[in-house]
């Protein structure tokens, strides 16, 4: 029997049955999962209705993921799958889906950060606690050191992150879809909401 998504076999809102009237149809065919893993990228092409392309990721290993309140966007490792609201059997298996909250390497976003404010972060000092380093710019021009100067002024880290850099992953949550678009791509999580999902994972 191959996967079909009419709806024929559902009962009317008044509760009454419907009558089976006919057979499956192509155009109410349904596919397997594709029950994404981490891995080394593997993408299959599935030719739809009207020729359209689908691009079922398999297996993926990295993604774009952008950093909101600093607006910054990177290509980075994908390490390990944290939680899923849906089923904890996607977490078991390290299933790659929208919406997962999923382990990302932080270092790209460290590096831009330490370049773009002239600050070291994820600095570990005694008790478990994190700081944060000023990185002596004597030996630049003066114009350098006006502007590390400038974007020091309007900047904030979260604690909560500042941690996460010290330990170089960072939490962040799937927003493609990577069986349908072969892509595992999202964001940062950051406030309220990082907080939300340690909690959460705490719980666990």
């Amino acid at each position: 029997m191959g996967i079909t998504r009419e709806g024929t076999h559902k009962r009317r809102h008044t509760g009454g049955r419907r009558a089976q009237f006919r057979k499956k149809r192509k155009f109410e065919m349904g596919r397997p999962g594709a029950m994404t893993k981490i891995g080394e990228a593997r993408i299959h092409q599935v030719r739809c209705r009207g020729g359209n392309i689908k691009h079922r990721a398999l297996r993926l290993d990295s993604g774009n993921f952008s950093w909101g309140t600093e607006v910054c966007t990177r290509k980075v490792r994908v390490l390990d799958v944290a939680y899923n609201a849906s089923n904890n059997e996607l977490v078991r298996t390290k299933t790659l889906v929208k919406g997962a909250i999923v382990l990302i390497d932080a270092h790209p976003f460290k590096s831009w950060y330490e370049a773009h404010y002239g600050v070291k972060i994820g600095v570990k000092k005694g008790g478990g606690a994190t700081e944060v380093e000023e990185v002596d710019h004597s030996a630049a021009s003066k114009q350098i050191q006006e502007k590390f100067k400038k974007r020091a002024q309007g900047r904030t880290l979260e604690q909560a992150l500042d941690a996460q850099f010290a330990s170089g992953r960072l939490y962040a949550k799937i927003t493609s879809r990577p069986g349908q678009t072969g892509r595992c791509d999202g964001y940062v999580l950051e406030g309220p909401e990082l907080a939300f999902y340690q909690k959460q994972l705490h719980k666990k």
